[in-house]
């Protein structure tokens, strides 16, 4: 994660692309450099562009658990919580926020419910949270949902369908990239705990709009990262978390 959330901020700025993977060799020789961090974050793009009337895509992780009672109910919406900064931020701004996230592990499935199923689970803990209406649509690209992007007015929210109901999300697939970059002019990643991957929604679709930056919450996980790589506090003890073994032996 470290490598590639640094790859993303240096692809935004340089090239308006970003969130590419990395190999673990790469992992071991990064360097989060105080150059790094003034790459474009999103109030850079604020001071960049008036955002006010503008789309703005927003891939976030709305990843959270669900009740086992119902399989609706959010039991934790603290991912719903990490996004707002961001996404309050760009709405201060005047700017559309258009919410992109996968859920769970469908495989290119449309499943209706559970945790690979659709986000209609979060609509309602977002509305809360942001204080504002939030529109979901039923896909993620298409006419329906292109219609809905160019409908928005000024600091609306539109949230779109489960990324991974199309199995070239995790493919970077080119199609599903250029459907989500038809939505906005401009992207904005702000889902750390997915910069690692070279996703449709996460990597490919920013050579579709015309700046990207990072949000808040990138944007810290890289600061903290900055202390704990270039210049840590000696003895140190690394915790590295996950269910995916085979990605963590490397680092």
């Amino acid at each position: 994660m470290f490598a590639s959330a640094t790859t993303f901020i240096r692809k935004a700025i340089r090239s308006s692309t970003a969130a590419a993977s990395c190999n673990a060799q790469q992992f071991r020789s990064i360097s989060i450099t105080p150059a790094l961090l003034e790459k474009l974050n999103v109030q850079g793009l604020a001071d960049k562009v008036n955002l006010e009337g503008q789309n703005v895509l927003m891939r976030v992780d709305l990843n959270v658990p669900l009740s086992k009672d119902d399989d609706v109910t959010v039991t934790d919406d603290t991912r719903l919580q990490a996004i707002a900064p961001t996404a309050k931020f760009l709405l201060e701004k005047g700017a559309n926020v258009i919410l992109c996230s996968h859920f769970g592990r469908p495989k290119g499935e449309i499943i209706e419910t559970g945790k690979n199923g659709r986000l209609n689970p979060v609509v309602d803990p977002l509305k809360n949270i942001l204080g504002v209406d939030v529109k979901k649509v039923d896909d993620c690209m298409g006419e329906e949902v292109e219609a809905a992007a160019k409908s928005l007015t000024k600091g609306e929210v539109l949230l779109l369908e489960n990324t991974r109901f199309y199995k070239g999300e995790t493919k970077n697939d080119a199609t599903l990239a250029a459907g989500l970059g038809s939505l906005a002019d401009y992207f904005v990643m702000d889902a750390f705990g997915t910069a690692h991957r070279a996703h449709s929604s996460t990597a490919g679709v920013t050579d579709y709009m015309k700046l990207s930056a990072a949000g808040f919450l990138l944007d810290k996980e890289l600061k903290y990262l900055k202390g704990a790589v270039d210049k840590p506090n000696r003895p140190l003890c690394a915790i590295i978390g996950g269910a995916k073994v085979s990605t963590k032996l490397p680092v």
